[in-house]
């Protein structure tokens, strides 16, 4: 078994952006690409959205990975992609160089394009874009909860259907109204 071996390693690697170490398996035995921790059931794939690793993810889907495989909690890669917030120290940088010369600002504009990138590729891979998790939760429902308004669009161009239910009854749409969030209500309102 030395697939067994493998599978920590490799999702390892893909979180912590180690685009050496993921090349390095997945050369050696294209299936790597595909293999799922024993832990929660991630694949690579899942792990770089996970993180927004821009690089290892395009990588990824050019080694053909299954854009559609899914974790334990029912997740695909876009559930991910679109989940993905800044993390503490992004936030940190941000507000640190905020007033020097506007580096902050353009630090949060260039992560804000990545994650488009992110899933701007995996919607091309063809991955189901209206796939439900263990919530019943779509990556639409993610991304009203977020606010992520960069995002909705592109979901909406890829015919995510603001009006599927999930387990609580509540369809993207009715997150926007809830959260007050009118432009998205708008957008969404505009796709149904």
């Amino acid at each position: 078994g030395g697939m067994l071996y493998a599978e920590g390693p490799i999702c390892q690697a893909a979180y912590q952006n180690d685009f050496g170490q993921v090349w390095r398996w997945v050369k050696e035995d294209s299936t790597y690409a595909n293999v799922q921790d024993g832990f929660n059931g991630d694949t690579p794939l899942i792990c770089a959205c996970r993180r927004g690793h821009v690089r290892i993810v395009s990588f990824l889907l050019r080694r053909n990975a299954n854009v559609n495989l899914k974790n334990q909690k029912e997740r695909t890669c876009l559930h991910y992609a679109v989940k993905k917030k800044f993390t503490f120290i992004d936030y940190l940088l941000i507000v640190l160089l905020m007033p020097v010369l506007l580096i902050g600002y353009f630090l949060m504009v260039s992560k804000t394009k990545q994650n488009e990138a992110v899933v701007r590729m995996l919607l091309d891979a063809g991955v189901e874009v209206n796939a439900t998790d263990c919530y019943g939760c779509t990556a639409l429902h993610y991304a009203c909860e977020m606010k992520n308004q960069s995002l909705i669009p592109l979901l909406l161009e890829a015919r995510a259907d603001p009006t599927i239910k999930n387990k609580h009854g509540e369809s993207s749409l009715d997150i926007a109204r809830r959260l007050k969030f009118s432009q998205i209500e708008l957008m969404l309102r505009k796709a149904c």
